[in-house]
């Protein structure tokens, strides 16, 4: 691969994915884009990049990010963020959404599936206190292919195996031959819809809590900026957004700050609050 087909390709991941790749990246991009090229009949990765300066939108041009796109996760990843949802964020929204009883929830960069699935348990361990809810939760990932994944809701013994209490796997999975398939119930509390974050995400509604984790640090300061911003417009005005434990706000936007007594959880900044069209019950 020569200095220029690095350069294209730096370029093309960057408008397409978000992904700031460095100049020392150049042996990952080579040994994720090698299988790509012999999946589609190309010699080289000259080739490779010959074929996107040429083409449109097609499955070359996805196969090429989501081969980029890291696919890192496990349930209940890094504990914390999901003792902020059982212990703070959940029992918030049961006393804030009181009247309207409904609660929406968004998994970004959600991969394979096992963040929202982690949530969907959850929640259901309070179904008591949430009877008559609608409780939607929405999982989003740029790479389809993952996402097929997590609709299948199939994991292996070793994905099981990190970070899923055996309780929780008893309960909420059947064994599969050499798999465990997460059971439909839970399975039917979260839908999967492929989503760019770097494109408009408007049409996916208002949430009341943001999960957005380890998907940022992939991105330049600019694009972080422009995606929290945006996130934030999509919140609820008494809403809350989880980050990545190396995320964070600061120096980004105003659109969120911390919240003052949560680390690594974040609410709509006052001036956003102030422009928001109307303020939903506070407390959340």
């Amino acid at each position: 691969m020569t200095e220029a087909d690095f350069a294209f390709l730096r370029d093309y991941l960057k408008k397409r994915s978000g992904l700031a790749l460095g100049p020392e990246k150049r042996y990952l991009v080579e040994s994720r884009l090698s299988p790509v090229c012999r999946r589609f009949n190309l010699a080289t990765l000259s080739d490779l990049v010959g074929t996107l300066r040429l083409s449109r939108e097609g499955p070359l041009e996805r196969a090429v990010v989501e081969a980029m796109t890291t696919n890192e996760t496990f349930f209940f990843r890094d504990r914390v963020p999901f003792d902020l949802f059982r212990d703070v964020l959940l029992p918030r929204a049961i006393a804030a959404r009181g009247a309207t009883r409904r609660l929406r929830i968004w998994s970004a960069a959600a991969s394979t599936g096992q963040e929202p699935y982690s949530l969907a348990m959850l929640v259901h361990e309070a179904a008591a206190q949430l009877a008559g809810w609608q409780i939607e939760i929405v999982g989003t990932d740029l790479s389809t292919e993952v996402l097929e994944k997590a609709r299948l809701g199939l994991y292996s013994h070793f994905e099981v195996q990190r970070g899923l209490p055996v309780q929780l796997l008893v309960k909420h999975f059947t064994q599969v031959g050499e798999q465990w398939r997460i059971s439909p119930k839970l399975a039917g509390m979260v839908s999967y819809r492929p989503l760019n974050l770097l494109q408009p995400f408007e049409h996916l509604g208002q949430f009341d809590i943001v999960y957005c984790r380890n998907v940022l640090i992939y991105f330049d300061a600019p694009t972080k900026a422009d995606v929290l911003e945006r996130i934030a417009k999509a919140l609820a005005p008494d809403g809350a957004v989880l980050l990545g434990a190396a995320e964070t706000v600061i120096g980004l936007t105003e659109a969120l700050v911390p919240d003052g007594q949560h680390r690594g959880l974040y609410r709509q900044g006052a001036t956003h609050r102030a422009a928001a069209p109307q303020r939903l019950a506070a407390g959340f």
